[in-house]
């Protein structure tokens, strides 16, 4: 098993719509997450979240893995080495 990594994830909602679906996967990953801001920019219509997160990396990829598989959103992720 890998130890565990800090991590952000930041995430890009082009879609509102999406917003509720993003939001689900987050909340089956909340043992995980240390804390989460987010940004909405009404002007462009789109919302930024970023969230901060104490997990294995295999755990990590997963969640956004599955953010990234939804429709009008984008998501990266920046990990520890340590």
């Amino acid at each position: 098993m890998d130890k565990k990594r800090i991590a952000v994830a930041a995430i890009i909602i082009d879609d509102l719509s999406a917003a509720g679906e993003v939001n689900a996967v987050l909340h089956e990953y909340n043992d995980i997450i240390i804390g989460r801001m987010g940004i909405p920019y009404r002007e462009r219509g789109i919302s930024f979240i970023s969230v901060a997160l104490d997990a294995e990396p295999d755990r990590i990829s997963s969640l956004t893995g599955r953010i990234g598989q939804i429709n009008g959103v984008s998501v990266k992720a920046a990990i520890s080495k340590k």
